[in-house]
């Protein structure tokens, strides 16, 4: 049987940069999956996509369907026919359905009767008969959110699609995908290639279309593009300012990758770098270069799809494009600058933060205070967290942060510090936001912990308390981002801090504006529950989590502490037995618990077991209890351990439901007591 490659692209206009790879992905998916279901043999499917196509090669592709046994069975022959023998009607039709006489089919008997059975061997059907369907089928499932018409064409795709090629080797498979007919005809660049070209092979598409000035693999391209602006950079004595979704956007952009060096005025270098940076980057997708020591140069790197004869010209362009973004910049920076942060507080009361909580200038009040009350909690300067929350909304207010709103708090910071304002105030405008993804760097300063802290548990508060809690995967206040930003803050900074208290601190912000029933409890567990998420992205298991989090311990950096000794102690050999042994422990106490609350009484004991588990009980609560109040729980765990064997000898020995009832509750009030010593650090239980 022939195996051979299959390369099947799709023509378009220019398709939407910012989507292209996952189209193409989603592609390269729905084919193997079409390709999977149809029974079809290949050993891989490989995906390429440019500004003007989308393609896939799917390689060692048998050319048919493999060959299929069917077994159908029909009526039973009770019902097949009738009294006289003859077929009933629905005998007939079953075998007409099938393409065959009531007499070809067979019989299959089993234990509860026998029944007609038709058994065929169904031979593959080529590739060519269905293939334009299966394209078709996996070009409509792409995730695509405003399909488009075009021209007189009912037909809807993301962009126009001006060919089809589908190619087995060196055969053109004919069919029509989108109303467009397959043919060998490939359109190049669009500039760089004068007409379309014919493919004459599938294995032939990279390299033709690489000789009509396309690189389709879009892997390929854009490790070009890195290796040319790393190589311009080091020309220019500079670092590339590089991000992944700029480069991948960049590389969705051009189909012949050429990189160029422009230069700006050194006057605009007067301006924050952030804001010529985000201009330069978001605006205009160039790569900004930056010196030894991170300063801005007054020179950038951009990626043109032409390979120009006269590359000075296309350089003299793409620095009249970016003169007025700069100078946009420049005057927002210098007008901005004539007035104080501290004047704009007032003009917060013109914006809404949420209608039931009132504008930004009530969010600003709330927080300067919760920043106050947190950094009195941490010894910090209260002062200054006071003053960094009164003014952390502020920039939002100015001409800079309205026309580029990627910049607020960094603009802020440089605000802050032209006004005069401390360093420790200053940083804190930009440092409120972090972390701002998962990741991302933390607040350098307590007091800019405090802000951060403040803002995030105040939006937290205030919508829980107005009854807009997230929904499945609907969080349109980020909630879940924030409370994950509250634990990594507390937690990798090592604060001692209580949720309850601060949770319950912010309620008191806000009056009458929300509902204060259970909504203490429910912030607090709600936060708590983020820990879940967080440590699974680390690989913790979920039981570990789940053997602290009974216990419900609120300071977040307390619970980390706690996941770390557990984590540890899984890895003793004896945390099974004292996981199963504490399991074991809690099934008998929840049966008499009624009964397990009766103070433990030393002359009750009797068997040789249950006095060494008492004794060892009494020894190593001892000397976890210092351990635990300085939350070394990973050493208690550790001594914890050394219960195993007087924990297994009393089991093995130990009768705990006794007939003497005083024995028995007595027996019943140590294992409760043992419980209660492992419940100092986790529910170890929750690990069996």
């Amino acid at each position: 049987m022939r195996t051979d490659n299959l390369l099947i692209e799709i023509g378009t206009e220019e398709l939407p940069p910012k989507s292209l790879a996952k189209l193409a992905l989603a592609f390269r998916d729905n084919i193997h999956s079409e390709f999977t279901d149809k029974d079809l043999t290949f050993s891989e499917v490989i995906w390429y996509a440019s500004p003007r196509r989308l393609a896939v090669m799917v390689e060692g592709l048998c050319e048919f369907q493999a060959d299929k046994n069917v077994e159908k069975r029909g009526p039973a022959i009770t019902a097949a026919f009738d009294q006289n023998g003859e077929p009933t009607k629905a005998a007939q039709g079953w075998a007409r359905g099938n393409g065959i006489d009531i007499s070809q089919a067979e019989r299959l008997k089993t234990d509860k009767g026998e029944w007609l059975l038709y058994r065929a061997q169904v031979k593959g059907q080529a590739i060519n008969e269905f293939l334009a369907v299966l394209v078709e089928k996996a070009l409509k499932a792409l995730p695509i959110p405003k399909p488009m018409r075009w021209g007189a064409k009912s037909t809807q795709f993301i962009r126009p699609i001006h060919t089809v090629t589908m190619l087995y080797g060196s055969d053109l498979i004919q069919g029509k995908v989108l109303d467009v007919d397959s043919a060998r005809l490939i359109n190049g660049h669009r500039f760089h290639s004068d007409a379309p070209f014919e493919l004459n092979h599938a294995d032939n598409y990279l390299e033709q279309l690489e000789q009509q000035h396309v690189i389709a693999d879009h892997s390929r391209r854009k490790a070009i593009i890195l290796e040319q602006i790393q190589l311009k950079a080091k020309q220019e004595n500079a670092v590339a300012d590089i991000n992944q979704d700029l480069l991948d956007e960049v590389t969705s952009l051009v189909e012949w990758p050429v990189a160029l060096v422009a230069n700006f005025e050194e006057s605009f270098l007067a301006v924050p770098k952030e804001a010529l940076i985000y201009t330069m980057k978001d605006d205009q997708k160039y790569f900004p270069l930056l010196d030894e020591d991170g300063l801005l140069k007054s020179k950038f790197i951009f990626i043109t799809n032409i390979e120009s004869k006269h590359p000075e010209t296309v350089i003299t362009g793409n620095e009249k494009v970016i003169r007025p973004r700069l100078a946009d910049a420049e005057f927002f920076f210098n007008t901005d600058k004539k007035q104080t942060l501290a004047s704009r507080v007032e003009s917060l009361k013109t914006i809404l933060f949420q209608k039931q909580l009132g504008t930004l200038y009530e969010k600003s009040q709330r927080i300067a205070t919760m920043a106050k009350i947190i950094a009195q909690m941490l010894g910090a300067d209260q002062e200054a967290a006071h003053r960094a929350g009164l003014l952390c909304k502020t920039d939002l207010m100015t001409n800079m942060v309205m026309e580029f709103p990627d910049v607020q708090g960094v603009m802020g910071m440089h605000y802050a510090r032209v006004d005069g304002e401390s360093e420790l105030v200053a940083l804190a405008q930009n440092e409120q936001y972090m972390p701002r993804f998962a990741g991302d760097n933390l607040p350098t300063s307590d007091v800019s912990a405090c802000v951060a802290l403040a803002d995030k548990i105040d939006t937290l508060v205030g919508i829980f308390g107005i009854g807009q809690t997230p929904k499945g995967d609907k969080d349109p206040f980020a909630l879940r981002r924030a409370s994950i930003g509250v634990l990594r803050i507390i937690v990798e900074k090592s604060l001692p801090l209580d949720l309850v208290d601060l949770v319950e601190a912010s309620i008191t912000t806000f009056g009458e504006k929300i509902k204060t029933e259970n909504l203490q409890t429910n912030v607090v567990d709600f936060v708590l529950a983020r820990f879940r998420a967080w440590y699974g992205e680390q690989g913790i298991a979920a039981g570990v989590i789940q053997a602290v989090a009974v216990n419900r311990p609120t300071r977040p950096a307390d619970f980390a502490a706690r996941v770390e000794a557990v984590k540890s102690f899984n890895t003793l050999t004896s945390a099974e037995a004292l996981a199963a042994a504490n399991k074991r422990v809690a099934n008998i106490l929840a049966k008499n618990a009624n009964n397990a609350n009766i103070p433990f009484d030393a002359d009750l004991l009797q068997e040789p077991a249950e006095l060494a588990l008492a004794r060892s009980l009494e020894s190593v609560e001892a000397r976890i209890r210092p351990m635990v109040e300085q939350s070394d729980y990973t050493n208690a765990l550790v001594v914890l351990a050394e219960l195993r064997e007087p924990i297994d000898g009393f089991f093995e020995n130990v009768m705990v439901m006794a007939d003497n009832e005083a024995v028995k509750l007595n027996r019943l009030s140590l294992l409760s007591k043992l419980r209660n010593v492992f419940l100092c650090c986790a529910d170890i239980s929750v690990l069996n």
